[in-house]
């Protein structure tokens, strides 16, 4: 089921300008708002699920101030310009614009459980629970940048481009590490079998490590490191090794040009097609057809 983000909110003095730009990806809901503040704009916030606030853009005659307060805590924070705040889930905010005439900001909403399969031994769900508010990163501010552009860009780029822009923001904020070394298992015979044949039925389309993960009854990661330990290659190699061998079958059977070739098995052109039939089997297509008929 799609993830849908929850947030109960009492506002005032806020008009939207345009709608709403929603983008879904992988566990995330990225939307992007452009909004328009009256004197004295504000409201208290409080959402199921942890979440990023990211201020793009605040405009105002005087000194424009965003400030974010805990009720709990009486603690306050306020920022201006271009600003990030990380509020964990179930944390009541209130938020209030001082000298705010417009602001455009990014929410991005994630699911906990989906994050948690994807990282599994790298992120301990602990480290949602502690806020950050109102700090400034040069890094996460141009990732967020970026995602926004995705949310109202006309021709969507594929789902892997802002599910990585979103998931790399969220590493930065959480700070998370590199993995540490860990010897793998390599997969059981019938996890293996069930992988590859998933893999070469499915090598034209795009093939979602999830899914992979999912047919063998793992975690993304665990399945990725098992899958590399028992074939030397990690999963898109072995994908992109099953697309060349498509290629070869048309190449003997069919009287295909080669950019023909290379459109029938999902290559952007016909150069793209060479390098990669030339990274895996060592000389290009038209050679290797030469060769064959020799």
């Amino acid at each position: 089921m799609t993830f849908q983000p929850r947030m109960n909110n009492r506002i005032n003095g806020f008009s939207v300008i345009g709608g709403l730009n929603r983008r879904q990806w992988n566990g995330v809901v990225a939307d992007l708002w452009n909004v328009n503040c009256a004197p004295l704009a504000g409201g208290f916030y409080v959402a199921d699920d942890p979440r990023l606030f990211i201020v793009l853009d605040a405009k105002g005659a005087g000194r424009p101030n965003i400030r974010l307060r805990q009720p709990q805590s009486g603690f306050c924070e306020a920022g201006q310009g271009q600003v990030a705040s990380y509020i964990p889930a179930g944390m009541e905010l209130w938020a209030e614009m001082v000298e705010v005439e417009y602001v455009r900001h990014l929410d991005l909403h994630f699911n906990v459980e989906i994050l948690s399969r994807r990282l599994m031994e790298d992120f301990d769900p602990a480290q949602l629970k502690a806020p950050r508010l109102m700090f400034s990163d040069p890094r996460i501010l141009s990732l967020a940048e970026l995602i926004a552009a995705e949310c109202v860009n006309p021709q969507p780029l594929h789902d892997l481009y802002g599910d990585g822009l979103s998931l790399a923001l969220l590493i930065d904020v959480m700070r998370l590490g590199p993995s540490k070394q860990r010897k793998r298992s390599a997969l059981a015979n019938w996890q293996l079998r069930r992988a590859i044949d998933y893999i070469e039925e499915n090598c034209l389309s795009g093939i979602r490590m999830e899914t992979l993960a999912e047919l063998t009854g793992l975690s993304q990661s665990h399945f990725s490191h098992a899958f590399k330990a028992s074939t030397g290659l990690p999963p898109h190699q072995w994908q992109m090794k099953a697309r060349i061998n498509r290629a070869k079958q048309l190449i003997l059977t069919a009287n295909h040009s080669m950019s023909v070739v290379a459109s029938e098995t999902g290559f952007a052109d016909q150069a793209h097609f060479t390098r990669a039939f030339r990274k895996i089997v060592g000389v290009t297509p038209g050679n290797w057809a030469r060769n064959q008929k020799a």
